[in-house]
Parts: C-alpha cells; structure tokens; sequence
C-alpha cells in the first residue's frame, strides 16, 4: 500500500508528475494552505514590493528564495529580512504579525462558521500550526505547475489528475465525529466512521496513527464528494479569490 512507506517530498512531486505523465484520472486532497491571505489587506505582504499577485507567482517566489533548502524546505523564504517580518516563529514574531491568532483566509472564516478550528498560515508555531507544510507545499505546487492543475487556482480537467485543499477534520466531522475529538487512532473507529462514507473497513496497517487515518478516511470522502457540483461551486468563492488565496474543498 502507498500508505506503508516513508514518503520524502520529492517522493511524492515525482509520483503526482508520473499521474499526470500516464493521465489517471484521480482526485488528490491536500491537507495544506496553498496561498496566504490576500483578500483583507489586498496583498500577501503588504508593503513589500516583491508580493507576488496571484497564487503561482507565490509558489514561485517560494521556491526561488528557498532554492538553497534541502527537501524542498523553506527555511530560506520565511528568513528573508521581508518575509519573516509577517510570520510568527519560535523566539522570532515578526513586527507584521496582527495582534491575536492572525490573519485568515475567507475560506478560513468558511472553515470557522462550520465549527472547525484554522489556524493562520502566517503562524510557524505549535502542533497544530500548518504554515510550514503550506510553505514546502508551495514549492511542491511551483514544480508541478503545468503539469497538474489545483483547484480552483486551475479549471478542473477532462482528464489526468486534479489537486484540490482539504481540511481532514472536516472529513471527519461529515462522517460524524462529535466536536471535541480531533484524531482517530484506532481501526475500531476508521471502520465506523468509513461506513458513514459507504466504503469497506480498511486493510490491515502497519501502524495506526492520526497521519493514516486522516488520509484514508479524507479519499473516502473524496470518492463520494467529488461527484457533488455543488461542492466545486462555492457561494463566497469569487474569482479574485480562485486566483490568489484558492479555497478549502467542501467549504461552502
């Protein structure tokens, strides 16, 4: 199984570029933020002249400024004497961090009004935080440009992969776990929460963590989720958003 292995990120960049290559037909959830908050302040990094206008040219510039990081870390862009100034890092908050928990996405504030709990992208700090994996991820995103289109930065192909954002608490949440529980971590509970989605109890593990779980049952979601129009015609997403912050799959 994919699951059973230890995946490095070029790992992963090489086989969603094998995917596209063969053109299977998959629909692939990220569990990251693949831009930063644009809409409040009209700008990634307001008052920096580099701030990129859309979602590409920020993988872009990602990459670029971390193109001396191994595993496609990006250790190099959050440094940048511009950049860090908007990040909160450990020992390290940058004078342009808002007071409190950050600025959020619109679909972040969707994520909120369904009782879930985002964390800002800008916060490099806590178990909970996303900002680094969002961060490699747009290098990730950078690489794969051309090759493998991410919704709704992208229009959705006739055929080949697709890319969408998901949050794997809300998969959850659907399959009915109750607020308060974040994590599965047994196979007594994926199976019951499996069923929800119509799907059969999953094969054996050679472990049964939260990372697992989440990822299973998220493709179970997807399977059933993706035929759902709806779900790929968000109210509140308007085309400025489609281009420069994206949106959570399944946020409505």
């Amino acid at each position: 199984m994919l699951i059973d292995r230890n995946w490095s990120r070029q790992d992963i960049l090489d086989w969603l570029g094998e995917l596209a290559t063969q053109g299977t037909r998959a629909l692939i959830g990220l569990d990251l933020s693949p831009a930063f908050p644009f809409h409040d302040e009209g700008a990634y990094f307001p008052g920096w002249e580099a701030s990129p206008p859309d979602g590409p040219s920020l993988w872009k510039l990602v990459d670029e400024l971390s193109a001396g990081d191994p595993h496609l870390a990006a250790t190099g862009f959050v440094n940048h004497p511009d950049a860090r100034r908007h990040f909160r890092q450990r020992g390290d908050c940058g004078d342009l961090f808002p007071a409190g928990r950050g600025r959020f996405r619109v679909c972040e504030h969707g994520q909120e009004a369904m009782r879930l709990s985002p964390y800002s992208c800008f916060n490099l700090v806590g178990a909970s935080q996303v900002g680094k994996s969002s961060l490699t991820g747009m290098r990730v995103l950078h690489r794969l440009r051309g090759r493998v289109p991410l919704w709704p930065f992208d229009p959705v192909p006739e055929r080949g992969p697709v890319l969408v954002e998901i949050y794997t608490a809300l998969a959850a949440r659907l399959a009915g776990m109750r607020k308060g529980i974040s994590k599965i971590r047994d196979a007594a509970t994926l199976d019951a929460l499996l069923a929800a989605f119509g799907a059969e109890p999953h094969g054996p593990l050679s472990r049964t963590d939260d990372h697992a779980t989440d990822a299973i049952l998220s493709a179970a979601w997807l399977r059933i989720a993706a035929g759902r129009h709806e779900l790929w015609s968000p109210a509140a997403l308007t085309p400025e958003l489609a281009r420069t912050e994206g949106w959570t799959f399944g946020v409505p």
